[in-house]
């Protein structure tokens, strides 16, 4: 991956959009897309409490990689 350094008045631009920026040249044509981080990142974390994930796990359960295999075999 390319690091690219922006000039203080691009980054002021790219922080204030708040949402997707799609970067073009000086002829309109597109660049790339610009997807800024979230500014709360606790909506990146998982909405399940940690109760429910031991539960979970020790509840078990599911199949094995064989049977999604064959599983899939048997649809195509």
């Amino acid at each position: 991956m390319t690091k690219l350094v922006v000039d203080s008045a691009t980054q002021a631009q790219l922080s204030a959009a708040g949402d997707m920026v799609v970067l073009c040249d000086n002829t309109g044509r597109v660049l790339g897309h610009f997807y800024p981080l979230p500014k709360d990142l606790s909506r990146m974390e998982p909405q399940v409490s940690e109760e429910e994930l031991d539960r979970r796990q020790r509840e078990g359960g599911g199949r094995t990689l064989d049977e999604i295999m064959a599983d899939l075999e048997k649809r195509s």
